[in-house]
């Protein structure tokens, strides 16, 4: 079986790139690392996309292993796509609270920064 392709959310792209460029200008070895999680976690995703827990109804969540962060994507057909590379200390993005079917970030017990 091919491995399914991985659609960025354009808020899911930029939200790489800036935690990258945070994580670089603080210290390029953690900015290497953050990119790394991130190529481990296309690659754990699509080999396997339906292995990670559901998040809210339709969504499903990767969390990355060594920084707080989280992929929240969806299936679609034959496609992944990634709705968002969240903080796991952050409010949720408007877009995940939507398919999670949450009006407000307190219903789900996350905290706000």
């Amino acid at each position: 079986m091919a491995a399914a392709a991985v659609r960025f959310h354009p808020a899911a792209a930029q939200e790489a790139e800036s935690t990258y460029d945070w994580y670089a200008a603080r210290n390029p070895a953690a900015a290497n690392g953050f990119r790394e999680e991130l190529r481990q976690a296309i690659e754990a995703v699509t080999a396997n996309p339906r292995a990670w827990p559901h998040y809210g109804s339709r969504a499903r969540r990767y969390v990355f292993p060594r920084y707080p962060f989280s992929w929240v994507y969806l299936l679609r057909g034959d496609s992944i796509e990634v709705l968002a590379v969240a903080h796991g200390r952050r409010r949720a993005p408007p877009l995940i609270r939507h398919v999670r079917g949450l009006d407000d970030w307190r219903a789900c017990g996350e905290s706000r920064s």
